[in-house]
């Protein structure tokens, strides 16, 4: 029995040193997550989710996540192609689909992105005209976004969508841009005015024509006319003779001199 109680006590410390170590070497890798073994500094596989064995000393790991994530590119100040100084931001949606890659190509992938997305965002917006920013965002995003992506295939990362969030201007090209826009609706108002008097003395002219070609149709306007004015007591009204009517004095004159 003392023997045995010895033999516990010597063993105890080792089983207590074995249990931290066997403890210590269970690792957890999430659903969302994969792991990237090491043994002895060198590439030995992936690991799914669930608990995994990891050999302290003899073995390391990295955990990956797999998920998509959404990373906003800080507001970056450059020209354009026609020399205006705009200030943009962007947001870009990527996630890791080789992790062995994300890991064994590039240090940090995360950060990698990030000045990949702001150095690419730079380049084409000075590649293009400060009206063709404003309007054709979509089309630039996914140039920034085919770029970036075509870059990371190699990291294992896929980029899902770069979007151009804000276009900030100068303060004097805002206003330019606002006088711009002023006189584009004055000019439309002027064609738009212009239009409608023409189209008005188009209809003059019928009308007219339509009057002369009937004995007494514009005695009947002139009428017409008087009886619309008379409805208000404030007007001055003043009555104009037809050109018919004075014709006809001056027949009936010629006719009495003969």
């Amino acid at each position: 029995m003392e023997v045995l109680i010895a033999l516990f006590g010597a063993f105890l410390p080792l089983a207590i040193i074995v249990f931290f170590i066997v403890i210590s070497a269970i690792k957890q890798v999430n659903e969302y997550e994969k792991g990237v073994k090491f043994s002895f500094g060198k590439y030995s596989g992936l690991m799914g989710s669930g608990w995994r064995i990891v050999l302290p000393i003899f073995q390391t790991w990295k955990k990956v996540d797999m998920r998509t994530r959404v990373v906003d590119v800080p507001e970056q100040e450059t020209l354009t192609k026609d020399n205006i100084a705009v200030k943009i931001s962007a947001v870009i949606y990527y996630k890791v689909v080789s992790a062995e890659k994300a890991i064994l190509a590039v240090e940090d992938y995360n950060y990698a992105i990030y000045q990949l997305a702001q150095t690419t965002m730079r380049n084409i917006v000075g590649e293009v005209e400060m009206d063709e920013l404003l309007s054709k965002r979509d089309e630039i995003s996914a140039r920034i976004k085919e770029i970036v992506d075509k870059t990371t295939d190699g990291w294992g990362v896929e980029v899902e969508n770069v979007a151009l969030k804000d276009v900030i201007l100068p303060d004097n090209m805002v206003r330019t841009i606002a006088k711009q826009a002023e006189s584009e609706r004055e000019k439309r108002a002027t064609i738009i005015k212009a239009d409608g008097e023409r189209q008005a003395a188009d209809n003059l002219v019928e009308a007219a024509k339509k009057l002369s070609s009937a004995p007494g149709a514009l005695h009947l306007r002139t009428l017409s006319t008087l009886n619309d004015l008379s409805s208000d007591q404030s007007n001055t009204v003043i009555f104009a003779l037809p050109l018919e009517v004075l014709r006809a004095f001056e027949t009936y004159n010629d006719k009495g001199k003969k």
